[in-house]
């Protein structure tokens, strides 16, 4: 599903105009991306859980040259399902 069949399911389950629910979808996407920004987690209950993970530098190789690579530390958001969302 992309944002376009997205906005169109939020507009016919709320009622609601396709204008009206694309401005929804975004004040919500923008929210969501300043909280994970600084740090928050953000949970829904019965969807789940985003928050942020610091995954630390490591080694790897070039799939080209074979040659060992330092992969340097990042900070990445992760997802976690709530129950509900997966029965």
């Amino acid at each position: 599903m992309n944002k376009a069949e997205l906005v169109n399911v939020i507009a016919e389950k709320a009622e609601i105009t396709k204008v009206e629910a694309k401005k929804a979808l975004d004040a919500f996407i923008c929210a969501a991306t300043d909280a994970i920004r600084k740090g928050d987690r953000i949970s829904l209950v019965g969807f789940g859980t985003l928050s942020t993970t610091k995954r630390p530098a490591r080694k790897g190789r070039n799939p080209q040259t074979g040659k060992e690579i330092t992969i340097g530390p990042k900070t990445v958001v992760k997802f976690k399902a709530s129950n509900d969302l997966v029965k």
